[in-house]
């Protein structure tokens, strides 16, 4: 068992170290239908506050679109040249009926009696509403959607699929021609597989403070 151990942990370490931001894609390559099917339920089992997901994920695939959205990206390549590009939108506001949407999921996955939830239920507004007066709940929830990112992010590690994560966009221009409307663009995820002799970054080592300035055990 622990010759399993170790080898799964160096693996996972393996992974980590292989997976860089992407800076050039190759356009030909695409993302399997059953790889692609994990990424995306890496996204869905990602944790969130409460559980209550107040974001969404626009999984963008076509070329015309792709090459439209490049330009509110700054004209960077990867838009265009990934497999997969997912835009991640983080709910604006967050409502009394986003909170009871939530406890229906709940009780229709867990068979939990609707009135058993009902504390729980008026803690989770409580807090939309503190958040929503103290004018920081769009701070709270695009803080959710990144969670989610990471998990996107170091499932593709693993899967040896490239990713590039992206702030270096236009959000009001993305929400515009992605007709968001409820929800805001906050990152980019551009997806797919590396162009390894056209990408300047894609043999170079990685940078990293050493462990014992980035941590720091009591």
């Amino acid at each position: 068992m622990k010759d399993t151990n170790r080898t799964v942990n160096e693996k996972i370490l393996e992974q980590l170290n292989w997976r860089y931001a992407v800076k050039k894609f190759d356009a030909t390559k695409k993302i399997s239908v059953a790889d692609w099917d994990t990424l995306e339920h890496s996204l869905i089992l990602a944790p969130s506050s409460y559980g209550l997901q107040p974001y969404k994920f626009i999984v963008v695939t076509d070329e015309n679109l792709k090459k439209e959205l490049t330009p509110a990206a700054y004209g960077q390549t990867q838009i265009a040249d990934c497999s997969h590009l997912v835009v991640v939108a983080y709910k604006k506001v967050l409502t009394d009926a986003d909170v009871e949407h939530f406890v229906a999921r709940i009780v229709e996955v867990r068979n939990t009696p609707r009135e058993s939830m009902k504390d729980y239920e008026n803690t989770m507004k409580a807090t939309a509403k503190k958040n929503i007066n103290e004018g920081t709940i769009e701070t709270w929830n695009s803080r959710q959607a990144y969670l989610a990112l990471g998990f996107l992010l170091e499932t593709a590690a693993l899967l040896g699929i490239d990713a590039c994560p992206m702030e270096g966009f236009n959000p009001a221009e993305f929400n515009r021609i992605l007709g968001l409307d409820e929800y805001s663009a906050v990152a980019l995820c551009a997806i797919g597989y590396r162009d390894a002799k056209n990408d300047w970054m894609a043999n170079l080592p990685k940078v990293r403070f050493l462990k014992e300035e980035l941590i720091d055990r009591r």
